[in-house]
């Protein structure tokens, strides 16, 4: 019989990449979204893939327990994926509570449905690399310690630590991911590099001619979504849950990214671009490098997608928008 997959935050870049990804290793994929006024909207990134149609939509809301033990019930899932989060750092300092109660506490509103109605299901719960926030280490790996430096990144480091603690206390099969950077034509445009992509496709076609941007020199390892929820799945493949780092091992400053964008569409970055403070983080994280040296070894998983071919793809998907 086919998997079944349950994922929250289905709707989201990462949520829409891994259900192509199962539908095309034939499970059946349901996917948690918030009711809204407007119906259709929330389906536009499964739309660009063409696979809206495959996807089971349920109404459930990270802070409803009842809600998620009655979908979880239901739908009995073998494997689940929790994506869903207030993912953007800048206004996790505007909506911290927010960003809180639904990064942080519904992961665990998850795990506690999956602890009552489906113990035997194998959980995912997205970690994220900006809980190593002020580094303590050059390289980050599975054992670097935990600096955070925004409500966001607060919110994931409890999440991460109570998907361990569900795995120690009530022997549930629970990974987390501490994936680094990812992106992808289907990235919202408030992330740095949608924002450039989407801001040359514009460039070029001539209509905008200023790009504004915080910090350039902040660096981050980049990679491409595609690659990224393949290590996903392979974590819940496995014998033994465990944590793993999602990494290329490069990392690149804002700069060298905007470089590559606007010479892919033969202009100059120097150009176009002006710095607007307003932008700056108020507790930046300078600089992010992961080593997925376990994920390689364990999962047999390395990243297949270049920087530089991720940011022209994304760049060449704007300008079909835009066009």
């Amino acid at each position: 019989m086919a998997k079944t997959a349950l994922i929250t935050g289905v709707t989201g870049q990462d949520g829409a990449y891994l259900s192509q990804l199962l539908l095309e290793k034939g499970y059946k994929v349901f996917g948690v979204v918030r009711r809204s006024s407007h119906y259709g909207v929330h389906s536009h990134r499964l739309d660009w893939l063409g696979i809206a149609d495959d996807v089971v939509f349920l109404d459930g809301d990270m802070t409803d327990l009842s809600g998620l033990c009655r979908i979880v019930r239901d739908v009995q899932p073998d494997e689940v994926y929790n994506l869903a989060a207030q993912s953007f750092v800048k206004t996790s300092w505007e909506q911290p509570f927010l960003t809180g109660n639904v990064t942080g506490l519904g992961a665990v509103v998850v795990l506690e449905a999956l602890r009552l109605e489906a113990p035997q299901a194998r959980f995912y719960q997205a970690s994220s690399s900006e809980m190593f926030g002020l580094i303590q280490e050059k390289v980050q790996t599975e054992t670097t310690p935990f600096y955070p430096r925004s409500p966001y990144a607060a919110a994931k480091l409890y999440a991460h630590w109570m998907t361990i603690n569900y795995r120690e206390s009530f022997d549930l099969f629970t990974c987390s991911g501490l994936l680094f950077n990812h992106e992808s034509p289907l990235r919202g445009r408030e992330f740095v590099t949608r924002k450039v992509t989407d801001a040359v496709a514009r460039i070029k076609l001539g209509k905008l001619d200023t790009l504004e941007l915080g910090n350039l020199d902040a660096k981050r390892d980049w990679g491409h979504a595609k690659d990224y929820v393949r290590a996903m799945w392979l974590m819940l493949q496995q014998d033994e849950p465990d944590d793993f780092v999602i990494a290329t091992g490069r990392t690149t400053s804002v700069k060298q990214m905007v470089d590559i964008a606007f010479e892919h569409v033969g202009l100059k970055a120097s150009d176009h671009v002006a710095i607007n403070p307003d932008f700056y983080r108020p507790a930046e994280v300078d600089v992010l490098l992961g080593d997925a040296g376990k994920a390689k070894a364990k999962l047999g998983w390395e990243p297949e997608i270049s920087l530089e071919d991720m940011i022209c793809e994304m760049v060449d998907a704007d300008i079909a928008r835009h066009s």
